[in-house]
């Protein structure tokens, strides 16, 4: 089902910063992104909507995580990936996350 979110602010991680729109719109067409932009399309007018009161909305992004604690550096098991050595290999060496 179609469906054009509204009133959204939105990181489009183009230009300066993160490329916010303020009051942006995103136009859905069952499974797909289709419209990204500043207004609804011409021909999404008669489209479903759902306002999303200034909610931030962002492209797919990894999760980015990071181990605080570690007493050491981790170069040899990613020389050891690029040999070819498998986790199960890297960790029966030592390595690894425990």
């Amino acid at each position: 089902m179609p469906l054009i979110l509204t009133n959204a602010k939105i990181a489009t991680l183009s230009g300066e910063g993160y490329g916010l729109l303020d009051a942006g719109v995103v136009a859905i067409d069952t499974d797909k992104i289709v419209y990204v932009g500043d207004e609804i399309p011409a021909e999404c007018i008669n489209w479903p909507t759902e306002d999303l009161g200034g909610r931030l909305i962002t492209p797919g992004l990894i999760d980015c995580h990071t181990h605080l604690v570690h007493g050491g550096n981790r170069a040899r098991e990613f020389e050891m990936r690029l040999e070819g050595a498998t986790y199960e290999e890297i960790s029966r060496a030592g390595g690894g996350i425990v």
